[in-house]
């Protein structure tokens, strides 16, 4: 196949087209498409890279991403940006519930999890973090809503994961961060617990974002939120447990949204 530049970015990135693809929904106007707002980042989890491409431009998988980026920093475009990819799955954020309409979606070329989470090399970091900046340049993204799969799909999908370096990101000017205090003992919440200080902690993730129930019982579905939160913003420990560090890291954030702040 004989890739060409992509027209969409200024970042070199060559055609290698996916069928898996529709139309935006939810525009402004009836027929008009929707703009593009959120950027989801992803690993492939896959053993290694070929595969995941060849199964992200596959008719019969039904997924695919905007972007995807090679360990050596090689980027493909296999959507163009104005079409809605098949990213995000069954996902929730700030009230949305269809992600793939108003987002672009970028694979990382990583077997995650499965394989071990190896590091994401430099090469590959830059090109992404170059792709990035270009996106949110040219859609007005804001730092809130550069997030991970696993903050839109709890407990369903754990990518990027934790060693996926979003504080970097941030303070090159793509993405939230808030430094996350020291872990230390003290009081904490955990899964069986229950009552106002709960609710209090659940309307937190839910004003950030999450789609999370605010009814009071620290169940398994807020672990998995407040797991996914670790693993975005206090990467030191990924546990479910909502302790100092990871609560006053929510709160920052917070603050850091309400006041324009990007961390």
């Amino acid at each position: 196949m004989s890739l060409t530049t992509a027209p969409d970015s200024r970042f070199a990135a060559k055609i290698f087209p996916s069928p898996n693809h529709g139309e935006r929904k939810g525009g402004p106007a009836e027929g008009a498409p929707r703009r593009p707002d959120m950027l989801i980042l992803h690993y492939t989890g896959m053993a290694d890279a070929g595969s995941a491409l060849q199964w992200l431009c596959n008719p019969v998988s039904q997924v695919s991403s905007h972007y995807f980026v090679f360990e050596n920093g090689h980027t493909l475009q296999l959507v163009p940006e104005a079409r809605r990819a098949w990213h995000a799955g069954a996902s929730h954020w700030a009230g949305e519930s269809d992600i793939n309409s108003c987002s672009i979606g970028i694979e990382i070329a990583n077997p995650g999890h499965p394989g071990g989470l190896p590091d994401f090399p430099q090469e590959q970091i830059a090109a992404t973090l170059n792709l990035c900046r270009d996106i949110c340049e040219r859609w007005a993204i804001p730092p809130e809503r550069v997030l991970a799969h696993s903050d839109i799909a709890p407990g369903r999908k754990i990518d990027p994961g934790e060693k996926f370096p979003w504080r970097h990101f941030a303070e090159s000017g793509v993405g939230l961060w808030s430094e996350p205090p020291p872990i230390r003992g003290g009081r904490f919440f955990a899964r069986g617990d229950s009552g106002q200080p709960v609710e209090a902690l659940q309307a937190m993730f839910a004003m950030l974002g999450y789609g999370v129930a605010v009814d009071g019982i620290y169940d398994e579905k807020l672990e998995a939120v407040v797991a996914a939160f670790q693993r975005h913003w206090r990467q030191a420990k990924v546990d479910g447990v909502a302790d100092a560090s990871t609560i006053t890291t929510l709160r920052d954030l917070l603050a850091a949204t309400q006041g324009g702040r990007t961390g």
